[in-house]
């Protein structure tokens, strides 16, 4: 059985009650659970929270709360691979046999289902014990500098300063949208960032880091123009099948 798990606690403090809070008319979790509801893809969809107000709107969105998350689990320093692990075997204790779980972030609203669908054949096809979304810097981090308290400024990396980028092997980073992983990887709470897993890179302009208020608008205006574009492809199909 697959079985997508979002976690989804309360208490946000940069952008308060983020998880919940509106993103383009709806609450933002809403696209996660709707998302993974029509993927088709998995046999359960579960919320993994300690909030009442969380849980009311999973539930109003299709998805399942079958447990309420523990405060150990719960506070800002909780690794994500522990309220996995934790989700995949209080599911285990009901009587779900999980063969494979996906971690499914309530703040990834540009998500594409095509996206999950590569990572679920990613993860059958290498054999690895997990499979997420990344996507490229989009400068080469080897050319990275700092800025001390003065103002001063000195290369992360002297050697690679003055190198051109194309000479310069692409680099990427953890897209923070989902993470296919097999039952022992969870339960055994394995690396994810090491050779264990795979990557599957996601276009630059469908992945946004939702931490701050910037953030958020700016993923606002990412999904409204990915909402646009997917409109625009819509009215073109259909004119080109009126002229058939």
């Amino acid at each position: 059985m697959k079985v997508a798990i979002i976690p989804a606690r309360g208490g946000s403090k940069r952008i308060a009650g983020k998880n919940i809070k509106a993103f383009c008319g709806k609450p933002i979790i809403t696209y996660s659970i709707e998302l993974a509801i029509n993927s088709g893809l998995f046999d359960r969809v579960v919320v993994s929270t300690d909030c009442r107000e969380i849980s009311a709107v999973a539930l109003a969105a299709g998805a399942e709360v079958p447990f309420v998350r523990p405060p150990y689990l719960s506070d800002d320093h909780c690794a994500t691979n522990a309220v996995i692990k934790h989700a995949v075997e209080r599911l285990e204790q009901d009587g779900v046999d999980i063969d494979i779980a996906c971690c499914l972030y309530a703040t990834a609203p540009l998500l594409q289902v095509e996206d999950l669908q590569r990572g679920l054949a990613m993860l059958h096809e290498s054999g690895a014990a997990f499979a997420f979304s990344i996507t490229s810097f989009p400068f080469p981090v080897q050319r990275a500098i700092t800025r001390d308290a003065n103002g001063r400024i000195r290369p992360l990396y002297p050697q690679h300063i003055y190198s051109r980028s194309q000479d310069l092997p692409e680099a990427y980073h953890d897209a923070g949208q989902f993470y296919w992983g097999t039952r022992a990887a969870y339960l055994e709470e394995m690396d994810i960032f090491s050779p264990r897993a795979v990557g599957v890179v996601v276009p630059r302009d469908r992945v946004q880091d939702i931490d701050t208020p910037e953030d958020w608008a700016m993923a606002e205006k990412l999904y409204a123009l990915q909402h646009l574009h997917g409109q625009s492809q819509q009215t073109a199909r259909q004119r080109a099948e009126s002229r058939g």
